[in-house]
């Protein structure tokens, strides 16, 4: 399998996504603004996106696609049938009572995300009713995870990485027709969290179906629980959840001093967060998401010289990708915002300080994408102890750097505390994988970094002359100006950024990986 080819069909289904999500974020601006409404919105999304992160894409799909690849290459299909049947009887009746809990616990869940909102009885009590709508999308997304975990390992790609499309589209429906029809427009927003939620499980439908993988689910959750397979899995469910939740609760403790910020502060976040997650989705998710079923297999055919090559191929690519889409935040945080966000209700004292947290996210988004690269190495090692322990010390890292932070500079130093964390981070993975021997990098790396720095440096110098040659904030009145001049400017710098490289010798083929 050519992982270059697959990661470029997933990265043109992320691409789609992603504009599609662009869309939906820019729809947000000009509707909704970034003020109390919104941040309610905001603060009350977390909350199902806090489980769907912390059990569904995070402790479930690292505990189960690596047991899943090692069942498919060594054991019968009625066996990993068995195992498929199972472990979604065993997470459909959890799913069942956590959302019960949560719809009912849902004042309790949002003093715990948003204390300051305390202060603002409207406010909360408008989170406390999103997050009643909202939350039986942990149930959605949970089945959505399962059955990407399936269609991954039998390296069926393209609809995974559509399924976030749809949820977009709902977004995008609801803001333009129900806003204007309910009395608390913002209301629409959960309404399409839910609706999202069903669209985007039943698409997965239809090829669990053609790859003979749909689960039955048993009206005897207790007997599929006894299964060992299903145990071995939430064996290795348990030091994930603490994998995951160590940046889960770092994310819900910024949710709760972005709480304590004006009014406007969580949505500004909010958006600038939108902006770093386009490269990291396009480059980190796509990427993660081809190696973790590679490297599960190669460590399947005890390959430890595929596993290295596959994690080298990955790094690189990394590099080359997302140095320069750290450099555009750095450079166009201010040119990317107004462009985006500035008209409607979004005004301009909201678009330089979400251009403050653009720029402070800009610092860490290499580490950020990196860290999605770094961790497969682990999990597809059935090793999560080791990312556990360093998620923890990065968890006091992060809230350290919040100390010093965010009393001076506000949500852009919820940003770059975010950032800093995750390179640290990275850091830790990467000298755990070469400590074990895990990882050998290929020669040329010091050539390839020098490289790299100097078409980085040009990019750079480019992107700013350009930038500060128009007036973004002045252009209000003329969106697809401003939107053709922005593009102009990506246009050039992405020029220049390659164009310096292929001078250096850099070719598409020496990118080329086939998995084995």
């Amino acid at each position: 399998m050519n992982l270059l080819k697959t990661l470029a069909a997933i990265s043109s289904m992320t691409m789609l996504s992603r504009v599609t999500g662009l869309i939906r974020d820019v729809l947000f601006g000009w509707y909704f603004g970034a003020g109390a409404m919104m941040d309610a919105y905001v603060q009350a999304f977390k909350i199902p996106n806090f489980f769907r992160r912390l059990f569904a894409e995070g402790a479930f799909s690292q505990a189960f696609v690596p047991i899943l690849a090692e069942y498919r290459n060594q054991k019968g299909e009625a066996e990993v049938k068995e195992l498929v049947d199972h472990v979604a009887t065993v997470l459909v009746w959890a799913l069942l009572l956590t959302c019960v809990l949560g719809v009912v616990g849902a004042p309790v869940l949002v003093v715990m995300f948003s204390s300051g909102f305390l202060n603002s009885p409207t406010k909360f009590d408008l989170t406390v009713n999103l997050t009643r709508i909202m939350f039986p999308y942990i149930g959605f997304m949970s089945l959505v995870a399962l059955s990407s975990g399936i269609l991954n390992t039998w390296r069926q790609f393209k609809i995974p990485a559509f399924t976030p499309v749809l949820l977009n589209l709902s977004f995008i429906s609801a803001t333009l027709v129900l806003t204007n029809h309910l009395h608390q427009p913002i209301y629409a927003l959960g309404i399409a969290v839910f609706v999202g939620g069903v669209l985007q499980l039943a698409i997965q439908i239809p090829s669990l179906i053609k790859i003979g993988m749909l689960p039955r689910i048993t009206s005897n959750p207790a007997f599929a629980l006894r299964d060992p397979k299903v145990r071995r899995v939430l064996r290795q469910m348990g030091p994930a959840v603490l994998a995951v939740s160590a940046t889960q609760i770092s994310i819900m403790i910024n949710s709760t001093w972005a709480s304590w910020l004006p009014d406007g502060s969580a949505s500004q976040l909010s958006f600038a967060d939108r902006l770093m997650e386009f490269p990291s989705a396009m480059l980190g998710v796509a990427l993660g998401t081809v190696l973790l079923p590679s490297l599960s297999s190669a460590k399947a055919n005890a390959d430890t010289k595929e596993y290295s090559a596959l994690l080298d191929w990955g790094l690189r690519l990394t590099c080359l990708l997302a140095l320069p889409a750290a450099v555009g935040l750095l450079t166009l945080s201010d040119a990317l915002t107004a462009t985006l966000f500035h008209n409607g209700k979004f005004d301009a004292h909201a678009v330089h300080e979400t251009a403050k947290a653009v720029s402070a996210y800009g610092v860490g988004l290499t580490g950020l994408i990196l860290v999605k690269i770094l961790a497969p190495g682990f999990y597809a090692q059935q090793d999560i102890r080791t990312p556990v322990k360093i998620a923890l010390v990065v968890l006091l890292v992060t809230q350290i750097l919040n100390v010093c932070f965010v009393p001076f500079i506000q949500q852009a130093g919820l940003a770059l505390s975010v950032g800093l964390g995750a390179c640290v981070n990275a850091f830790l993975l990467f000298r755990g994988l070469r400590q074990r021997a895990i990882y050998q990098p290929e020669s040329g790396w010091l050539k390839f970094f020098f490289k790299l720095l100097f078409a980085l440096s040009l990019m750079a110098m480019v992107a700013l002359g350009l930038s500060y040659q128009v007036d973004w904030l002045g252009l209000q009145g003329h969106k697809w100006m401003r939107a053709g001049l922005m593009g102009g400017v990506i246009l050039v710098c992405m020029l220049i950024y390659f164009a310096v490289l292929f001078v250096m010798g850099f070719r598409l083929r020496d990118f080329r990986k086939l998995a084995k």
